[in-house]
Order: structure tokens, then sequence, then C-alpha cells
């Protein structure tokens, strides 16, 4: 109820006061597994992409999200709930097959999975290699990818900042990008790599950020 809820009237209502910009939602497919790949501005980007996105979308959450025991810790589990977040603890290489894990069990029931391949927000505005666990997901599914490219959260949100400013964003979504002509070759590192740069080039072509060949280093917590 509270996913409908928040689908019917918060998700209109924040569209009507926001009034974001979207261009070619109607490339995400309605049915069936779905990855979107997205740059990352903020921390605002997890909420504005199922809002705009004509499907409910899950992502992954920090664990200790969802284990709160006072009133407050548990509304705020079951709004991220009702949002699609994915419970997974982090922090290891443990953590990271866990996380793929859980992302592979959205796509195999026919759900739509949110992802950053970049790993963490761009503070300095350019996109940033991304690491090959998108890359690694679309092969081990077969499920299309659909670039996303996001303009303006990093104003909406600044980082550092909780309280959302009243600024217009903009996203885009590309063309689904398929790997088929990969079958059979999910365990190869250079595949791996090969799909995701693929991947973060149609990203950069739809963000018109500059593009930069490392990590991004992970920002202090704020």
């Amino acid at each position: 109820m509270l996913q409908l809820l928040i689908r019917r009237v918060l998700a209109p209502l924040t569209r009507l006061v926001y009034r974001p910009i979207v261009v070619d939602a109607d490339k995400v497919p309605p049915t069936g597994p779905v990855i979107l790949a997205a740059n990352h501005r903020s921390a605002a980007d997890t909420f504005v992409i199922p809002i705009v996105t004509p499907r409910p979308v899950a992502f992954l959450g920090k664990a200790e999200y969802f284990t709160g025991k006072g009133p407050k810790a548990r509304l705020m589990a079951a709004f991220l709930s009702a949002l699609g977040y994915v419970p997974v603890e982090r922090g290891n290489a443990a953590a990271g097959l866990a996380a793929l894990g859980a992302a592979r069990r959205v796509l195999d029931d026919g759900g739509a999975f949110g992802i950053y391949p970049e790993g963490t927000r761009s503070l300095d505005g350019r996109l940033h290699r991304g690491h090959t666990g998108v890359g690694a997901l679309a092969l081990a599914t077969g499920a299309p990818v659909v670039p996303v490219a996001l303009t303006g959260t990093d104003r909406l949100l600044p980082h550092g900042k909780k309280i959302p400013r009243l600024v217009r964003v903009t996203v885009r979504f590309g063309d689904p990008l398929e790997f088929s002509r990969y079958e059979g070759l999910k365990d190869s590192p250079a595949i791996r790599r090969a799909v995701t740069d693929e991947i973060m080039y149609a990203i950069m072509e739809l963000s018109k950020q500059e593009y930069v060949d490392a990590y991004h280093k992970r920002p202090n917590a704020a």
C-alpha cells in the first residue's frame, strides 16, 4: 500500500513541484528485466530516477537503514522498501558478491534494477571510469541496459546538504544496449570491461560530461 501511495500520490506531487525534464522515458522496456545504468551526481539521484521512470526501480541500500528499532527507523525502512531499495551489507569483497546476488534476484524476477557504475557520487562533475559489476550483471542475466543521464541533481541536493533545493533537473534515457554477442563469455574480465566501457560511453553521450579514465575516490560520509 505504501508503494502504491508513493507512485500514485508522492511521485506525481513531486513532479508537479519540481517539474523535472524527462527525455525518452519510453525507451525503458515496460516489462521484463532491465538494468538502468546512470551517472551519479547527488544522493538525490536514487529518489529522482524512480519518480520519473515509468515502472518501479530497485536500488541497493545500506543494510543499516533497515535495522533500526525505533518508530522513526521503522518508518524509514518501510519507506525505502516501498521505493524499491534492497538492503545489502557493504564494505568488503563478500558484500560486493552479495550485492550482485541481490541485483540478480531482482532481474531474475523480471524487475528493473538501478545501478551507478562509477560506484560513488562524482564531486568534480566529471564522469569517471565504471566498475565492471554492471558488465558482469548484464552478461550473467542477459538483461538489456538502458543508460541514464542525470543533470542538475548536484544542485538539487549538493554534497553535504540534507534539504533539497527547488531546482529543475533533467533525466535522459538512452537506447537499450544488449550484449548477446558475448554469450558464453561472462567470466572473461576483458569482456566485462568492454561491456562496462560501452555502457559508460553511452552515459557520456547522454550527459555530455567530461570522461576520466580513472575510478573516482569514494567521498567521506556526509
